[in-house]
């Protein structure tokens, strides 16, 4: 049952739909079916748009009324053309989150207590006037007692509060049209809504921004390509982040880059490799690379580098879903979809008993089309939105880190594309994809994983003399007990000796392993014998890893 406000809540959101024109909502989804006999109560009272406004745009202006969260929300949406028809991602995609600032005073106030000091003492020079503003933070500008101009991010009053509760409201909501919307078991509205409060939540917590600038100023630290703000941690704290002052030129602004003299083939070539870069070599991508968050140092128009803002959302992948997305993209410029197919299920993207073929026809429909057009202008965003939106037809699970990606991605070609309309992304990314896959399977990587895994491996090998004695005596005393809850017995039997095989494999790989290394650590001859032992070694292992499993669930306990 809902708290009254939230039921109130509801009921001016109700109003505010039907104001906007946007009845079939209301009544298509049943969103309001428990509350239908209070309808009346909440009219439109008159229409705030006109006859000719699409679907999208009275949608688009119905967030903008309901306000700032829920207008994040609607931009958080418009990364999802997964789930949304793509004329309304689209148009969600112009909503901007134009705020009116809150008193400068109130500002300096937080700062004060954050700090514990009055800004005095700490700053030479206080802006009161706001620099930007926005639904969670504003800037201030400010110069340290060492004259170093920088600017002060600075939470809103009570953002947590009324965030916390504008949250109730959508997860209400939400609820509702799982209860009663048809449509929901495709887009999972408490899912996305559950999405969305990570992302935002995250945002509340400067810190976490701060940690994410100072990391990927590290990574591209001495760069050419791009420049992080530095970080004056000591003056950082949950509530405020004060950076380091860039002056540069915003990258929408195309008629100053060009006044410049701004090499816009290799400023668009750049965006591309930086992004490439952070996903599949530092494993650490800005994942809020709208043009407003980024600028340009046209110090040297004939190699521009880019400057990056407002790290508060940032994406990780797992080693895993890096090597599945490049073989991916590899694959696809091959039209390999056998290959394609194949990737979603190894990965675990779709479920392991999905039907290969099926898979792979439904790819060469939908990817096909997209040959047509010189390789000049293939959208590797609009690749994965395809790619995503027919894996989800086979039970793709939402995948977070990936959307992020695909946001990111899709920001990144069309400002790249923006700038100069010839780019071939291909010809950028490919040499990066190439080169990663490349050093993965290089032996220094592989010596260097199976490094990572010596602590585990000499942890299990330690325990198996005691776990065998257990097995052992449970069986002497007649207490080995094995319940299947599958009466499949030959799925079982199979699965039994799969599990042995790779148990032998697995102890064989870790013992050779073992006597490479120490053959390699004492220097001892031949030499090579060592890290043959040491290859061989990573092929038991690799051939012994955990393999999804396909079939009814089986289980073994009590042994």
């Amino acid at each position: 049952m809902f708290r009254p406000r939230v039921v109130l809540r509801l009921f001016a959101i109700q109003r505010i739909l039907l104001r906007h024109g946007l009845d079939e909502i209301v009544r298509a989804t049943h969103l309001y079916r428990p509350l239908s006999w209070v309808r009346r109560l909440a009219p439109g009272h008159g229409r705030a748009y006109s006859e000719d406004e699409s679907l999208g745009s009275r949608l688009r202006m119905a967030l903008i009324e309901l306000g700032p969260i829920f207008v994040k929300f609607g931009q958080s949406l418009s990364t999802r053309p997964d789930l949304l028809p793509a004329d309304i991602a689209t148009e969600l995609a112009k909503l901007q989150d134009r705020v009116p600032p809150f008193s400068g005073e109130k500002a300096q106030q937080i700062v004060e207590t954050a700090l514990g000091r009055p800004v005095s003492e700490i700053f030479s020079r206080f802006d009161v006037e706001p620099l930007a503003a926005a639904s969670i933070a504003q800037v201030h500008t400010a110069a340290l007692k060492s004259g170093e101009e920088v600017v002060i991010k600075v939470l809103r009053p009570n953002v947590r509060t009324n965030i916390e509760a504008d949250l109730e409201v959508l997860y209400a909501m939400a609820r509702l049209a799982e209860r009663f919307w048809s449509e929901s078991r495709r887009l999972r509205p408490v899912e996305v809504v559950g999405e969305y409060e990570k992302t935002v939540l995250d945002e509340l917590d400067l810190m976490r921004e701060a940690a994410n600038a100072a990391q990927l100023g590290r990574n591209f630290d001495g760069s050419t390509k791009l420049y992080v703000p530095t970080v004056h941690w000591d003056y950082c704290r949950p509530a405020m982040l004060v950076t380091e002052r860039i002056h540069g030129v915003p990258v929408a602004d195309t008629t100053k880059l060009a006044e410049s003299g701004t090499d816009f083939k290799r400023l668009a070539a750049s965006g591309v490799e930086i992004f490439f870069t952070q996903v599949f070599q530092h494993n650490f991508f800005h994942a809020d690379m709208h043009p407003g968050n980024i600028f340009v140092d046209v110090s040297n128009p004939a190699y521009p580098r880019y400057m990056a803002v407002d790290f508060g959302i940032v994406g990780t992948l797992s080693s895993r879903d890096q090597h599945y997305l490049a073989e991916n993209f590899l694959a696809f410029f091959n039209r390999d979809y056998h290959r394609v197919a194949k990737l979603h299920i190894d990965s675990g993207w779709v479920p392991p008993e999905t039907r290969l073929d099926e898979l792979e026809s439904a790819f060469r429909t939908v990817c096909e089309p997209i040959f047509n057009k010189p390789l000049s202008e293939i959208s590797f965003g609009q690749f994965l939105v395809r790619l995503f939106r027919t894996a989800r037809r086979f039970d793709m699970e939402v995948q977070p880190q990936l959307i992020l990606l695909q946001k990111t991605l899709l920001n990144i070609e069309g400002l790249g594309r923006q700038l100069y309309p010839q780019l071939d992304l291909w010809e950028t990314a490919q040499p990066i994809l190439e080169k990663w896959m490349t050093d993965r399977l290089s032996g220094r990587a592989v010596l260097g994983r199976l490094r990572e895994q010596l602590p585990d491996l000499s942890e299990t090998i330690e325990a198996m003399p005691q776990l065998l004695q257990q097995l052992v005596q449970q069986a002497a005393d007649g207490q080995l007990e094995i319940r299947v809850r599958d009466p499949a017995m030959a799925a079982l039997e199979r699965q039994i000796a799969a599990d042995s095989k790779r148990r032998y494999v697995t102890a064989s790989g870790t013992a050779i392993l073992i006597a490479g290394t120490l053959w390699i650590g004492f220097a001892a001859n031949p030499a090579w014998l060592g890290w043959a032992l040491v290859a061989a070694a990573a092929v038991l292992l690799w051939r012994a890893r955990p393999r999804a499993t396909t079939g009814r669930r089986l289980s073994l306990i009590h042994i």
